[in-house]
């Protein structure tokens, strides 16, 4: 579930970034769904609703493309958006940084844990 402050910008955002369809909706609440199985709960808290930094809870979350296309796209939509932060390579892993609507952080890596295992925790992590 992620909490957002206008839940029709924001359900457009993830469902194009996220390549998902809009499977229900009411008046302050989205679900977007793939055929893959994959689901975000969007939930409107209103413009005034808070996500401090550095407090218990999730600070971001990170998606795996499907592949290095799919990872390219992400990154040109963010760009698009003016939501692009960073996108960096190491280890093999690939990380696209951006920012929702609601500026929260997330990211879309490539390849995924599936494919290459993780050894070492990402300098990125510490970096917040």
């Amino acid at each position: 579930m992620i909490f957002v402050h206008d839940l029709e910008e924001s359900t457009a955002f993830y469902r194009d970034l996220l390549l998902m369809e809009l499977a229900t909706r009411s008046t302050s609440a989205a679900l977007l769904a793939n055929a893959g199985g994959d689901q975000v709960y969007l939930r409107a808290i209103g413009a005034r609703g808070e996500h401090p930094f550095g407090s218990v809870g999730t600070q971001y979350a990170i998606w795996t493309a499907a592949d290095q296309r799919d990872l390219e796209r992400c990154e040109q939509l963010l760009k698009e958006r003016s939501a692009h932060v960073a996108t960096t390579t190491a280890s093999g892993l690939t990380l696209v940084e951006g920012r929702d609507p609601n500026g929260l952080a997330f990211m879309v890596t490539h390849p995924g844990p599936d494919q290459a295992a993780r050894d070492e925790i990402m300098a990125r992590v510490y970096a917040w």
